[in-house]
């Protein structure tokens, strides 16, 4: 090394033009170096930017500057690049001005490593027909995704630890989660989502399911009283046995043994589609144990002549949806439709037709799955064990080691299956033990890790991306990788986002299988860093950082015969990072910057347009005419980062009753119209459509038409409000005070172990069991806790329709915009639920979430001023006026002058109980309801209930907190209008009867003629 440093600095010489001694040429290096290193973008931490040689070639004229590794890590375009060679050319000797320059990092050129440069021809696939074809979508996402077949997974999850001999997560539990469960929670509620709205078939190497219920129905053996049945169109083609296929003879399953290889399949030819010919079909209908949403999974086996066309129907609770799978592919394992509602017993099916474009293919049947369920793969301790390998360092073989002969036993993990570590999912699935266990039982950390690449590789063996590989035939697009990292920082800055990809190892040609340069990774790195970097700091946190594009050994990067990357997204160790990174909107920002990503990307390689989805329509409010039909009005929302993202169409999706939502209806406009049948509540979601996709859905608005109605409510919802736990930041401890505010998922936490308990800085990381500062309770970490499901207004018109009135509902927006002319009905109905003002992160931009923004408090004062009737439940109803440092003098008056009542305390109960009391309004005697006070799968949590008092006269205190009487809620009887105002969220109250009750009360104290 020494020597090859004299050489450089000897080919130096002439390149000073002075003198040519050693420190002439380091000056220049040093030169060129504090110039590149100033002209690096904000933010960037990659490490230094320096020069590590200059070579010069006189007589080929060519100058060649070679920068450090961190060089490569800066997002490099065309417009930088040159700017890059123009600094460094004008710093070199004038007589070399005509000599070539060449700028070199990483051993490439850095024009070769700019986006899009000419790497050798795009990464593409051939596939005639998706895996997967929704044919009840209204719509097709011609500029989205459609056709592509990406695999991704999150990181890491429960596995088996054979040297403690325990079930165990692989990392540790800190600031309320563990990262084994928090990249599920960006994955599978908002990436997988937005992927498949725009049209991808998304392949994951773990359980998509949270339901911890799974029904198998099959030819072999079903479960509990299920059905399975089989009918035949034509004598002389009937269903017959094939090969070997699944069967689940087992409560358990270990070392290598395989479902897929214990049973049989079903297998038929196929009638062409159209011919006057009785099909031939399998009916799988399976006993649903609790009523709820289930996914929905399907499995065959694929032989020679397979047909691409299988059509299968899942018949839920709201309606019929059908499917294309194309049968070449995929086969001997589970293939996800989607997620369906069923009621409990024998409500619903799945249902598989022999009819197809083409006769005289082969079609076969085998399980369908239902749910989730809990692990099945038992463990045990061995004869050997070996260490856990880190994935950069996992090439060499693993040392192994004997253990003490113990008679162990073989144990399940406990948990609800999609918490576990992909290995045992894949066995589940019917992989091949070469998948899930290259180590042969041994090591189950480093089995777990690298079985998501090879998964990657099984999944797409026989296609066009491998063909000469064993595998499922699909052919796959793209695989990603969902990581945090580990790290802290000593002074509250964020460690930010790190991607990683690989070029190949020990010296061997970049190349995929399929011959395209590996080189074609860094694109997709880079095209997913830049939305994620972009669009946080635009978004949230201006200051997030960028970190490196490592092109390193990692497994999960390496393997995969496909573009990969490997995302280190932030530092779950990290307080500054957590505060934005338990945050769903954080997440919502992050995920579509990845779909975006993985948008452009794709969309490059197959040299098309793209159209990015729209964002969720808002401003929703519905009308019930007298002649029995409803309208629906929303608006569109602007994206602010993405010029493409506007809606062309909407889907406007139907519930009735205590059904599902169906399958939507296409519209041109914002605006919707259906008759309605007096009786039933019939509720709506919409979502907007255009050539990329579908967008997340709105909120849900519901209606109801009394057969002989008392009246009109209008049910405003004001619960908008997703956020993360309380956080605070003091000398020497910080950290989450969920006991305070738990915050707000989205519709459901996926992530949630349990309460902080460690809030000193200084206490460091020892161990996964001694994490340290952010170290966390594990009470919660096998369970699904619920959130805001934008579903309130339902919940509340069932108890106002018991009491027989009649109701519309309306966003709190469409109210503070006049859409929604609040001033037509003689009562109002006010979802506040845990609506309060909140930031996010160290608050760089304004709190969001108020509960009466300046519009709200007009249009109510307004309404009341004319005579109204206005019900308001919220639990921070007035701690948001009140306990603030910015708190404004006219939303107290607003308060106390207006609903009349003021703010006593916050917290003002733990046990969640409620009692009425004396008052002039007797309806509201003999009242006890509870409310949910901890974290659980039926609500969100109220764990800090507002304790309000009466504010004037006509104003009295009818509910108190049962633990510590402090008043609850009020109501309010004035010469001109009524108020009922409670501390506690209605919906929150556990039992239906004690809601249908209390809301009767009020609604009789609204009718109540004026005590006065």
């Amino acid at each position: 090394m020494f020597m090859k440093r004299i050489i450089v600095l000897l080919l130096l010489s002439a390149v000073v033009g002075l003198r040519g001694n050693a420190q002439d040429i380091t000056a220049l290096q040093k030169q060129i170096s504090y110039k590149l290193a100033s002209m690096k973008p904000a933010n960037l931490a990659i490490g230094n930017i320096e020069v590590k040689s200059i070579l010069v070639d006189d007589k080929k004229k060519t100058v060649c500057v070679e920068m450090g590794d961190s060089f490569s890590y800066i997002p490099l375009r065309k417009n930088n690049v040159a700017e890059y060679y123009k600094t460094v050319k004008a710093l070199l000797p004038e007589n070399y001005s005509s000599y070539k320059l060449s700028i070199k990092s990483s051993g490439n050129p850095i024009e070769n490593l700019q986006l899009y440069s000419d790497k050798g021809k795009t990464f593409t696939t051939k596939c005639d027909r998706p895996l997967v074809t929704r044919l009840s979508s209204p719509y097709v996402p011609e500029k989205g995704l459609s056709g592509r077949h990406i695999a991704l997974w999150q990181s890491h999850g429960f596995y088996f630890e054979a040297k403690l001999n325990r079930w165990e997560w692989q990392r540790a539990r800190i600031f309320q989660t563990v990262e084994d469960l928090y990249t599920q929670s960006y994955v599978m509620p908002f990436l997988v989502p937005m992927l498949e709205n725009a049209g991808a078939c998304v392949l994951t190497p773990r359980e998509r399911d949270i339901n911890t219920h799974e029904v198998i129905v099959d030819n072999d053996r079903n479960s509990d009283s299920s059905l399975y049945e089989e009918f035949n169109g034509t004598a002389k083609n009937l269903w017959e046995t094939g090969g070997t296929g699944f069967s689940h003879l087992r409560e358990y399953y270990i070392d290598n043994q395989n479902p897929f290889m214990e049973g049989t399949y079903r297998q038929i030819k196929t009638v062409k589609d159209g011919k006057k010919v009785n099909d031939s079909k399998i009916k799988w209908t399976p006993f649903i144990p609790e009523s709820g949403e289930y996914a929905v999974y399907v499995s065959y086996k694929t032989v020679e002549n397979s047909t691409d066309d299988a059509h299968y129907t899942v018949c839920h609770k709201g309606g019929e949806t059908d499917f294309l799978v194309n049968q070449t592919m995929g086969g001997g394992t589970w293939i996800y439709l989607g997620h369906f509602t069923f009621d409990k017993g024998k409500t619903g099916y799945v249902e598989l037709s022999n009819r197809s474009r083409k006769a005289g293919r082969v079609l076969t049947a085998d399980a369908v799955k239902i749910g989730g369920g809990y692990g099945n793969i038992a463990r045990k301790v061995g004869n050997r064990i070996s260490d856990n390998v880190k994935s950069a360092e996992a090439v060499a073989k693993e040392k192994e080691s004997e253990v003490p002969s113990i008679d162990y036993e073989y144990e399940l993990s406990g948990y609800p299956r999609f918490t576990e570590a992909a290995r045992y999912w894949l066995q589940w699935a019917g992989f091949p033990e070469k998948v899930y266990s290259l180590s042969k039982g041994v090591n189950d950390y480093t089995d777990d890790y690298k079985s998501r690449g090879e998964w990657v590789n099984y999944l797409a063996g026989g296609s066009s991306v491998l063909p000469d590989s064993a595998g499922l035939n699909i052919p796959v697009d793209m695989a990603f990788a969902f990581h945090s990292d580990a790290g802290t920082t000593p002074n509250d800055s964020i460690i930010g986002t790190l991607g990683i990809f690989c070029t190949g190892i020990n010296g061997a040609e970049p190349k995929f299988a399929n011959k395209i340069n590996r080189y074609v990774s860094r694109d997709l790195v880079d095209l997913i860093m830049t939305n994620i970097v972009n669009d946080i700091r635009r978004l949230h946190e201006p200051e997030w950082t960028r970190r490196g594009m490592w092109n390193q050994s990692y497994f999960e990067a390496r393997v995969p015969q496909v573009p990969t990357m490997l995302l280190e997204l932030l530092s779950h160790q990290n307080f500054a990072d957590m505060r934005y990174g338990l945050d769903p909107r954080f997440r919502f920002t992050v995920s579509r910057a990845i779909y975006k990503g993985m948008l452009q990307f794709l969309s490059h390689q197959y040299n098309r347009d793209y159209v990015v989805q729209p964002l969720p329509v808002d401003h929703l409010s519905s009308v019930l005419s007298d002649e029995g039909e409803v309208s629906l009005r929303w608006n569109a929302v602007n994206d602010p980062l993405e010029t493409t993202a506007v809606p062309d169409k909407y889907i406007v999706y139907t519930r009735i009753g205590d059904g599902s939502f169906d399958n939507g209806v296409l519209v041109d406009d914002t605006f919707f119209r259906r008759r309605v049948e007096p009786g039933k509540i019939y509720s709506f979601k919409i979502t907007a459509v255009n050539e990329g996709g579908e967008s997340f859905p709105s909120e849900i608005l519901s209606v109801y038409r009394a057969p002989q109605s008392k009246g009109m409510v209008l049910i405003v919802n004001g619960f908008d409000r997703v956020s993360a736990p309380d956080d605070f930041v003091s000398d020497g401890i910080a950290g989450f005070y969920d006991e305070k505010d738990h915050g707000v998922p989205y519709l459901r936490d996926i992530n949630y172990i349990g309460s902080q308990y460690e809030f000193r800085r200084r206490i460091p990381w020892m161990d996964d069991d001694a994490a340290g500062f952010g170290a966390s309770r594990s009470v919660y970490e096998d369970k699904v806790i619920a959130g805001n499901t934008f579903d309130y207004p339902a919940l509340h018109g069932r108890s106002i329709a018991k009491a027989g009135y009649s109701f519309v509902s309306s966003s709190d927006e469409a109210v503070m915009d006049g859409m929604t002319d609040v001033n037509k009905y003689r009562y109002i109905d006010l979802i506040l639920g845990k609506e309060k003002q909140v930031k996010m992160g160290r608050g760089v931009y304004d709190a969001q979430f108020k509960t009466f923004p300046a519009a709200l408090q007009n249009a109510i004062a307004g309404y009341c001023r004319q005579g109204g009737r206005i019900l308001v439940t919220g639990a921070f109803i007035a701690t948001d006026l009140w306990d603030r440092e910015d708190a404004l003098e006219e939303d107290k008056k607003f308060a106390t002058d207006i609903l009349h009542y003021s703010w006593r305390t916050g917290q003002a109960s733990v046990e969640g109980k409620v009692k009425s009391v004396a008052s002039p309004f007797k309806m509201f005697e003999k009242q006890a309801p509870e409310f949910y006070n901890v974290p659980n799968e039926q609500s969100y949590v109220v764990e800090s209930p507002d304790g309000i008092e009466p504010s004037g006269e006509g104003s009295y205190t009818i509910f108190r907190y049962a633990e510590n009487n402090l008043s609850a809620g009020i109501a309010y009887d004035g010469q001109e209008y009524k108020t009922c105002i409670l501390g506690f969220p209605f919906e929150s109250i556990k039992e239906e009867r004690q809601r249908d009750i209390l809301m009767k009360s009020i609604l009789n104290f609204f009718e109540e003629n004026n005590t006065k």
